[in-house]
């Protein structure tokens, strides 16, 4: 079932709240409910629901690089040393703040892997994201030809932009966010 038009029929509803599947991090949702799940244990009470959102939402940006290796073997492409672009690393779209970033978690995963991973985000600093993830980011668009493209963060400045242009003639476009059109993408959450 595809999220997004399981989400499209859900709006029909009357007091529907458009949420998005994606990477949840900054902290009101990435921190904030540890502190309401250990308030609650310390009255005796097990939060499993929050703890299991929690999990799920942890676990996201592994699921997400184990995806796009998935997608790279089933189309052929030689996944040690490719080259893959990770568009956005801030925590959310249009914002520069990358603390608690969940985008971390992909690069992280795909670190594993042996891959050239760039980090393209126009929002976010390097200079930050270098101190506080040892991390290096461009605020400018690269030149050269990607094996992959993973779309992290919803900038509008990604919105228009020819993502084809940006891989190689055999590619993998995963689509984290679900803004793109779904005929260009070979995987979105």
């Amino acid at each position: 079932i595809d999220t997004q038009e399981v989400l499209s029929a859900a709006s029909t509803k009357w007091n529907f709240l458009p949420f998005k599947p994606g990477l949840v991090g900054g902290h009101c949702i990435g921190v904030d409910p540890y502190y309401l799940a250990q308030c609650a244990q310390r009255y005796g009470y097990n939060p499993e629901l929050i703890l299991s959102g929690r999990r799920m939402n942890d676990g996201m940006g592994e699921y997400v690089a184990n995806q796009v290796i998935k997608l790279m073997l089933k189309k052929g492409i030689q996944v040690l040393h490719s080259s893959i672009l990770v568009l956005g690393f801030t925590f959310k779209e249009n914002c520069p703040d990358v603390r608690n970033t969940k985008v971390v978690d992909i690069v992280r995963s795909l670190e594993e892997y042996h891959l050239d991973i760039t980090i393209y985000d126009p929002w976010a600093n390097g200079e930050i994201s270098l101190k506080e993830y040892g991390l290096e980011l461009t605020n400018e668009l690269p030149e050269e030809k990607y094996d992959a493209a993973i779309l992290a963060v919803a900038h509008n400045e990604f919105m228009g932009l020819d993502l084809n242009g940006l891989l190689k003639s055999k590619h993998v476009i995963y689509d984290v966010k679900g803004i793109l059109d779904k005929q260009l993408v070979d995987g979105r959450l």
